[in-house]
C-alpha cells in the first residue's frame, strides 16, 4: 500500500517527507498506457505532487504542478490534494524511450528542458497562488528542487525514482523524498544534512531493499533525531464528476453545444486523468442549453 511519511528533527532544523507511490505510478501507466519513458516522468511528477500536497494544511487546499520543457512527453501535470491523493496526465503518453550508457531512462530527453515548472496552490478561499520558475535539467526531482530555491527560498533536496521492468514496461517500484531546511536551521545542521545526502542510495534501490517510508525518511536524516508528523495512505485518485463535465458543457457558448447535437447527435467526453467516459444524448445537450437559459443551476 502506498504512503507517505513526514518527519521532523527534533532540533526542529529539517522536515522531511518520504512517499512510496508503487501502486499509484501503477495505475497511473495502466490508465495511459505510457511508454517507459513516459512512465518514469509521470511517476516521478506524480510522486512530488503528492508530497507537495500533503504539505498544503487546508483540507480543501489542492496544487497543480505542471512541468513542460518543449520535449516529445509534451506537458506533464499532477494534481494532488492535502492528503497527498493525486492523479495526473502526459500529453504524449507514447513517446520515445532513450537510455543513459548505463541503461537507466533518460527522462529528461522525453521531457527537455527548454521550459518551465509551474505551481498552482488552491486553497478554495480566492485567487489561487502561482508561480513559475525554469527547468534546469528536465529530470523532474532536479526542478522541483531548483523550484523551491528560486521561488520559495526554501532550502530543498528532491530525490524521485520509478523502477520499470525492461522486458514489459510495468512499474516495479516507485517513491521519493523532500528534504527541507526550516528557518530554524543552522550550518551544523546544513552540513549534517548535506553529509547525509551525499551518502544515501537511489530511491529505487532503498525501495528494492524492502525498506519502509519511515526507515528511508530517517536514513535521509541520519545524525538527527526524528520525530513523526504524521504518515497515511495515498491513492491514484480522480475528482472527475458528470456534474462537472455538465458545468464545462454549459461553459461553451449555445452555438457550440448546438454543433455536438446536430454533427454528432450528442456529445462524449473522456476524463484525461482517469479515462471515464461521460456520454450526453442530443437531449442531454438540449436540456443543458434550455437551463443555460433559465438561468437554474446545472
Amino acid at each position: 500500500m502506498d504512503k507517505i511519511i513526514r518527519c521532523i528533527t527534533t532540533d526542529g532544523a529539517v522536515m522531511v517527507s518520504v512517499i512510496n507511490s508503487t501502486d499509484l505510478v501503477y495505475t497511473a501507466k495502466k490508465i495511459h498506457s505510457t511508454s517507459p519513458s513516459a512512465t518514469a516522468a509521470l511517476g516521478r511528477l506524480l510522486s512530488a505532487g503528492s508530497m507537495m500536497g500533503a504539505q498544503l494544511k487546508d483540507n480543501g487546499a489542492s496544487i497543480t504542478v505542471r512541468v513542460n520543457g518543449q520535449g516529445p512527453s509534451g506537458a506533464i501535470i499532477a494534481v494532488a490534494d492535502s492528503k497527498g491523493n493525486v492523479r495526473g496526465y502526459v500529453e504524449n503518453p507514447n513517446c520515445e524511450t532513450k537510455h543513459y550508457t548505463d541503461n537507466k531512462i533518460n527522462v529528461a530527453a522525453a521531457v527537455g528542458k527548454e521550459g518551465y515548472i509551474d505551481v498552482i496552490r488552491d486553497y478554495g478561499t480566492g485567487e489561487p497562488y502561482s508561480s513559475r520558475t525554469e527547468l534546469i535539467s528536465g529530470e523532474i526531482a532536479e526542478d522541483i528542487t531548483a523550484y523551491y530555491a528560486q521561488s520559495e527560498q526554501i532550502p530543498t533536496a528532491c530525490g524521485l525514482g520509478v523502477l520499470i521492468d525492461k522486458s514489459d514496461g510495468e512499474v516495479m517500484l516507485a517513491g521519493g523524498f523532500l528534504a527541507q531546511l526550516l528557518p530554524g536551521a543552522d550550518e551544523t545542521a546544513t552540513d549534517k544534512l548535506e553529509d547525509s545526502l551525499n551518502k544515501l542510495e537511489p530511491m529505487t534501490t532503498m525501495l528494492a531493499k524492502g525498506m519502509s517510508v519511515e526507515e528511508i525518511a530517517r536514513t535521509v536524516l541520519s545524525g538527527f533525531e526524528v520525530e513523526i508528523v504524521d504518515e497515511y495512505p495515498v491513492h491514484y485518485v480522480c475528482s472527475c464528476s458528470r456534474e462537472k463535465v455538465i458545468n464545462s458543457i454549459a461553459s461553451l457558448s449555445n452555438a457550440e453545444i448546438k454543433s455536438m447535437i446536430e454533427e454528432d447527435n450528442g456529445a462524449e467526453v473522456s476524463c484525461i486523468f482517469c479515462g471515464k467516459k461521460y456520454i450526453f444524448s442530443a437531449d442531454d445537450l438540449e436540456q443543458i442549453i434550455a437551463l443555460k437559459g433559465e438561468g437554474k443551476k446545472l
